[in-house]
């Protein structure tokens, strides 16, 4: 899971990998025959896998992987790390020469296995049980499970153990309520850094809606729900902690995002995932830190998930050595040796007690699985998240009834 930091980003380029998609005519219309098909197997064909790599670890740690899987099937296998993993993956689609086993971000999904390009590999998974239910949900497309999970990320509250001292507070702060966190924000705050900030986004705000019992969409990606009772309590809370001025976007603090503006200490908490403890090591190594709960809303516990698959292609000559190879690259020796090796989190559950044992400062990030959501998936819902984040930049001035009505229009009229 890549650059989750720039979630905007991110979904502008999801937009464009949906138009993209619309004129890629597809692979080989493998989703009209039944998901139950015996696959292809040829052995003789050589397997290409297709990553986006956060750095040299993550290369040589999937490479040595396959290389393993490859020696012990005797099915030949090469990496190929993209430069720009979704222009490359549609580029082979639309070449009709896709790669065998690619990353596959949730929101290609749609797009990829409406027109035919995936396998809908994922009942033949034998450690499909395995897996989180709600990481399968966001890989089931048309009730076919497209994807088996990499890996997984939740958000959780960070807090800078030093600027907590100093104001005075101590273990039994921990803020467990919105108006706690309110409350804390405010005594962190001085002349120097606010007491909280994150990114002006969907992927950091859609916390609070969860803890209200809202959302964007229903659990099971039916139905809007943006501009319910609840979401809108779960945004106004956002818009009330801005208009304090002791919680700010990590942009009006001048900084990219969240973890950004934690590290170069413009602020004493934030709302960040997993990734971040890469980010302070590589970067803020002097700043010591603490990873607590989300605090409750008037619903309960609620955050947001975000992961990656490994997608298969409709068009691979050797799809049962793709789903051995995917197999193979979500056992648990091989998971536990990625997240030592370059930081992911499993997406397990097999997993979560032996992740928690090795990362036991991290384990509120694992347990907020059992209660997270992800962006919606739909196809076209990557436009309106990018439309939602938009109006969210302007929040603090605007009216969170009219944002959400907005948001609850467009996504209508891509879910009808």
């Amino acid at each position: 899971m890549r650059n989750r930091n720039k979630l905007t980003a991110l979904a502008a380029a999801s937009v464009a990998v949906m138009t993209l998609l619309a004129g890629c005519g597809g692979g080989s219309g493998f989703d009209d025959t039944a998901s139950s098909d015996k696959p292809t197997s040829d052995s003789s064909q050589e397997l290409t896998v297709l990553i986006g790599s956060s750095g040299d670890t993550e290369t040589k740690a999937v490479k040595d992987a396959v290389a393993a899987w490859s020696k012990k099937s005797g099915t030949k296998a090469t990496v190929q790390v993209a430069n720009d993993l979704a222009q490359q993956l549609s580029q082979g689609f639309a070449g009709g020469d896709p790669a065998d086993v690619f990353y596959l971000a949730p929101e290609q999904l749609a797009g990829y296995a409406s027109n035919g390009s995936l396998l809908a590999y994922g009942d033949q998974l034998k450690n499909k049980s395995d897996f989180y239910d709600n990481l399968l949900q966001t890989f089931t497309y048309d009730g076919k499970l497209y994807a088996a999970p990499k890996d997984v990320s939740t958000l959780q509250l960070v807090i800078n153990t030093d600027m907590w001292s100093e104001a005075g507070l101590t273990d039994a702060d921990y803020p467990t309520t919105w108006d706690e966190l309110a409350d804390v924000a405010k005594k962190l705050t001085n002349n120097d850094h606010v007491g909280l900030a994150f990114n002006g986004e969907y992927a950091r705000i859609g916390v609070f809606l969860k803890q209200a019992g809202g959302g964007l969409v229903s659990d099971d990606g039916s139905t809007a729900i943006a501009n319910s009772s609840e979401s809108l309590k779960g945004l106004t809370e956002v818009k009330d902690l801005l208009d304090t001025g002791t919680v700010k976007y990590a942009s009006d603090l001048g900084t990219g995002w969240g973890g950004e503006a934690f590290g170069s200490k413009k602020a004493a908490m934030t709302i960040e995932g997993n990734w971040i403890t890469g980010g302070l090591s590589a970067d803020y190594p002097d700043v010591k830190y603490k990873v607590v709960a989300l605090p409750e809303g008037p619903a309960g516990k609620g955050t947001m998930h975000f992961t990656n698959g490994w997608g298969i292609a409709a068009d691979s000559k050797n799809q049962q050595g793709a789903i051995d190879l995917v197999e193979y690259l979500t056992s648990d020796d091989v998971v536990m040796g990625f997240a030592k090796a370059f930081g992911i989190m499993p997406a397990t559950k097999t997993l979560a007690d032996t992740w928690k044992g090795e990362f036991p400062e991290l384990a509120t990030f694992m347990d907020g699985l059992d209660y997270s959501v992800t962006v919606p998936t739909a196809k076209g819902a990557a436009d309106v998240v990018t439309d939602f984040n938009a109006q969210l930049e302007g929040l603090k001035t605007g009216d969170p009834k009219t944002i959400l009505d907005k948001t609850q229009t467009n996504l209508e009229a891509i879910l009808q």
